[in-house]
């Protein structure tokens, strides 16, 4: 039992190894003719050039942030701060590095067909998924191993989980910076080329194409990266400070009952890991380029390491917790495990029903064109509304699934089994990110697809490389739908989790004079829970109205290069764009408004927390639940508007150019900061301010 985390390191470690395998892999094939390695080249500039200046911008902050947890924790907590920091951006350089290099590769293997393409973009983001993985385990093991087993600091737990809290800081603004430049730019190109210019996506004479194909990296792989980091890493983090200030743990008391359940959360990981590696590599293309077809090919790696990891779950639990008998009944755990996977795959699959062409509310978004921009707006926020209930029941049924399997394992010895069904909770969300590696690395394959596709336009590639790129883009939308599922189910989970933990923490601060008081009949609850459930509202609107202003800005460059470069317009030859320019409007807006939306998450909950604690644990309450529904909703409403305007290009009502594909494109940029700025930020909000709130927990009071 003792090695559990032993081995958890080693199978971050071989994660890390498949990284730099399948990086190896990818940099072997072709990037193509001079012009595709030339776009390559533009795009890896400006993303590398956008994250050094972002990480510069976000270093101050952590710094100042590290200076403070040092001061009223433990000089060794900002240790840990920095260490999750640090990994966090280092794996989000990372993919962004070798998606930046899978992309014309992609291209140039899509003119054979999808069974050459979409292995190499799956490979592509491969290197993300295991490199987040890899990174966010193998840190964490490090620091558990160091500050529990090793030193067995006074302060050990604390320790652990300001590791967390270093990389929600990452994710919050690289989720937020990353976001507002991609739709910066995505906006501003779609509403002047495709609306007022009438060309099409990605042409070679619209000055926002690189700036867009930028964005997807530094948004949808590197800030997606830096987010599921702080995922994986926080549900992992979650059960094991529940347990540690639920019974007042320190690093040298740790009893024989306590140690399996600090070490199951390690041990699922670890089972995730194997069985993620084993998936990859079943990950192979066909011929087709139907969508569903893709889908079986790209979804078989997902779906054989869940499957292994049930098997290696229920094994596990028996053999951690079989011989005890502080756990009348261990499968109990495994149980609840299973359930968080099962919960976390059908968030996705309902994510994927109302983002999908195939299914009816996206093919209903689609028939609403017909009528104009204002129906089709009005289908999306429906369908991200409607499927909003739907995850709700599904989150429930996983709480209460997670809750019954949690009190089910636990005999009843006192303090122990006090926090069963809670820790039952804890251990589903890391059920939900277990396979992290290979859900990362369907989601980071979207964006590699999508570049593809650009490339093969501004390249002037005969148009049927157009046609794969574009079936491995359209499945690229429904996968990110599906990951943005696993991580906002998470997200719920890890932050009740932490929550729990935040008030064990409170009470033991205070010697057990402090109860965290939650009744909503006082004041002091009621207007904490006001203020958390309109704080997901402001941060989204703060989001959304930084992705407007700076598309205006996009938008006005875009329509002055039209109108004061002649010949640019035409497409007359020799005549190119000032695309450097919009790259540094999307830079420099995008690190500016990030700025007031990342640092609220973390000064709020500590203003309130000073003034009084009740009102934190109202405030937490609220935003968790109103973000939740905040974040289901602008995720699937933004990738059903993106998915009925892909379906009215492939032909469907008038197709390409037509009133209602103009239309779509409204609804599409209406979508954009919901499906890929501020959904995905929330989860991270919910959960900095709940980290935040358990780290500062003793000094609160």
């Amino acid at each position: 039992m003792d090695a559990v985390p032993y081995l958890a390191f080693v199978s971050a470690l071989a994660g890390l190894g498949l990284a730099a395998f399948f990086y190896q892999d990818v940099k072997k094939a072709s990037p193509g003719n001079d012009r595709m390695i030339f776009l390559m080249e533009e795009i890896q500039k400006g993303a590398k050039a956008f994250l050094k200046q972002e990480y510069t911008w976000v270093s101050g902050f952590a710094v100042v942030l590290a200076v403070v947890i040092g001061a009223v924790i433990d000089p060794l907590a900002s240790l840990s701060y920095i260490l999750g920091a640090v990994l966090s951006a280092g794996a989000g350089y990372a993919g962004m590095t070798v998606a930046t290099m899978a992309n014309a590769r992609t291209t140039e293997a899509a003119k054979d067909g999808p069974g050459k393409a979409l292995p190499i973009a799956f490979r592509g983001g491969a290197v993300m998924g295991f490199s987040v993985a890899g990174l966010a385990l193998g840190g964490l093991m490090l620091v558990y191993i160091l500050f529990v087993i090793v030193l067995e600091s006074a302060n050990a737990f604390e320790i652990v989980t300001a590791y967390g809290l270093g990389a929600s800081t990452i994710a919050l603004f690289s989720r937020v910076g990353g976001g507002i430049y991609t739709k910066a730019a995505d906006v501003g190109a779609d509403l002047v080329g495709k609306i007022e210019a009438g060309i099409p996506e990605d042409d070679p004479r619209n000055p926002a194409t690189i700036a867009d194909n930028v964005g997807d990296n530094v948004g949808d792989v590197a800030g997606m990266g830096a987010d599921l980091f702080e995922s994986y890493a926080g549900s992992i983090i979650a059960p094991i400070s529940l347990v540690a200030f639920a019974i007042g743990l320190g690093a040298d008391d740790i009893g024989t009952n306590a140690l399996p359940l600090l070490m199951f959360p390690m041990l699922v990981a670890f089972i995730g890991m194997i069985a993620s590696i084993i998936g990859s590599f079943l990950v192979k293309g066909g011929t087709s380029t139907d969508s569903k077809a893709l889908s079986k090919a790209l979804h078989l790696g997902t779906n054989v390491a869940m499957g292994l990891t049930v098997l290696g779950v229920i094994g596990g639990s028996l053999w951690l917790f079989g011989d005890s008998d502080a756990f009348a009944n261990p499968i109990g755990l495994a149980i609840s495990v299973i359930g968080g996977l099962i919960v976390g795959w059908a968030l996705g699959k309902t994510a994927e029903y109302y983002t999908s062409d195939h299914f009816g509310p996206v093919k209903k978004i689609a028939q609403q064109a017909e009528t104009g921009p204002a129906t089709t707006v009005l289908g999306g926020i429906s369908a991200g509304m409607v499927s909003v209930a739907a995850s709700v029941i599904l989150i429930l049924i996983g709480v209460g699934v997670a809750f019954w399997g949690g009190e089910y394992a636990f005999a009843d010895t006192g303090e122990l089994s006090e926090i069963g069904g809670l820790y039952g909770i804890a251990v589903a969300a890391i059920g939900m990110l277990a396979t992290t590696g290979v859900v990362v690395s369907v989601d980071a394959y979207g964006p590699i697809a999508d570049n593809a596709g650009g490339i093969a336009e501004m390249a002037e590639l005969d148009p049927s490389v157009r046609e794969v790129t574009d079936a491995l883009d359209s499945l690229g939308n429904t996968t990110a739908a599906v990951a943005k599922g696993f991580a906002v189910g998470s997200a719920a989970l890890t932050a009740l989790a932490l929550f729990k933990s935040f008030e064990f923490a409170i009470k033991e601060a205070s010697n057990g004079e402090t109860v965290l008081n939650l009744n909503i009949g006082e004041v002091d609850v009621f207007i904490g829970l006001f203020l958390g459930a309109g704080l997901p509202f402001l941060f989204a609107a703060l989001t959304i109205d930084a992705v407007g202003r700076a598309a205006q800005e996009m938008i006005e460059e875009v329509r002055r290069q039209f109108r004061e470069i002649p010949g640019l317009r035409e497409g007359k030859e020799g005549v190119i764009p000032d695309s450097a320019r919009c790259v540094a409007i999307s830079t420099t807006a995008s690190l500016k408004e990030m700025v007031i939306p990342g640092a609220l998450a973390v000064v709020v909950p500590l203003v309130v927390g000073f003034i009084n604690v009740d009102a934190l644990g109202g405030l937490l309450a609220g935003s968790l639940v109103t973000g939740f529904a905040l974040a289901i909703f602008m995720a699937n409403a933004g990738g059903a508007w993106d998915n009925a305007k892909k379906y009215i290009e492939a032909g469907a009502h008038g197709g390409k150019g037509s009133e209602p594909h103009k239309a779509a494109v409204v609804g599409d940029t209406v979508g954009d900061p919901f499906k890929d700025t501020s959904g995905p930020a929330m989860n991270i909000l919910l959960k900095v301010m709940t980290i935040v709130s358990l780290v500062f927990a003793s000094a609160f009071v």
